[in-house]
């Protein structure tokens, strides 16, 4: 009897043994997973939201025929055109659509900088931003954050050729907006790096603004507390830089 109760209750260990085995493969599995899923979740709504976020004034919505046959102005960006730490439609971008209007040349403007964006970002953004916005002149203001991520000086020239080539196809006009690095980089690489922008320019006959902070780099009080980001009062500046590169691209015929 004893020998018997014995076995049975082998058996019955054996089978929870085996049974949380199974229990603890089949939750690491749900674990890998979840996890699995979240990470792809997460690159895919990174991907998504880059190429969705290209914000459209109100100026180009569909529902305003006029605004449709305007030609378009598009900056592509980083947080130097994307209003980082700005209030709304107060940053160089905006100051440029109210010029326009000042002026009364009629382009539209529409934002597609994105925070923290790369020249591999706007590289992957732009076959959607022509794509929706059919645009008559690209801004291009990408690079900065290559140099304060490593990335090798050859990629970044190879991602500013190839979106320079992307923009001519779609048959808009390229405008190429140089950046310096901070001199804590080393004179050799800040040299290098501002080299890349005027070496595709006069390579591929691309309009360059020299910089984009020129006048005022050196004055931290038109600065963020962070020291990088131009504040409010600078704005005007940054359009300033850009106007005089700008203008001339400017159909004569866009005027009213």
């Amino acid at each position: 009897m004893m020998t018997h109760r014995l076995a049975v209750n082998q058996k019955r260990a054996a089978r929870r043994t085996v049974l949380s085995r199974a229990s603890s493969r089949f939750s690491a599995f749900v674990s890998i997973a979840i996890l699995t899923a979240a990470l792809f979740g997460a690159a895919s709504s990174t991907i998504g939201t880059a190429l969705a976020a290209t914000p459209i004034p109100a100026a180009n919505a569909a529902t305003n025929p006029a605004a449709m046959a305007k030609p378009t102005i598009v900056v592509l960006g980083d947080s130097l055109s994307a209003e980082y730490g700005l209030p709304r439609d107060t940053g160089w971008v905006a100051l440029l659509r109210q010029r326009l209007a000042s002026e009364r040349i009629d382009y539209s403007v529409a934002n597609a900088s994105i925070s923290g964006d790369t020249t591999s970002g706007g590289l992957t953004r732009l076959p959607l931003v022509m794509q929706r916005l059919k645009p008559a002149i690209v801004i291009v203001e990408l690079g900065a954050n290559d140099a304060l991520r490593g990335v090798p000086l050859a990629t970044t020239a190879s991602n500013l050729r190839a979106i320079i080539a992307q923009i001519r196809e779609g048959h808009a006009k390229p405008v190429l907006v140089g950046m310096y690095v901070p001199p804590n980089y080393g004179p050799d690489y800040t040299r290098d790096f501002h080299a890349v922008y005027e070496k595709l320019a006069k390579e591929l006959n691309v309009p360059l603004v020299p910089f984009l902070l020129a006048g005022f780099a050196d004055k931290p009080e038109l600065f963020q507390s962070d020291q990088i980001h131009p504040t409010r009062q600078a704005q005007p500046l940054l359009l300033d830089n850009v106007w005089p590169t700008l203008a001339p691209l400017l159909a004569s015929g866009a005027r009213h």
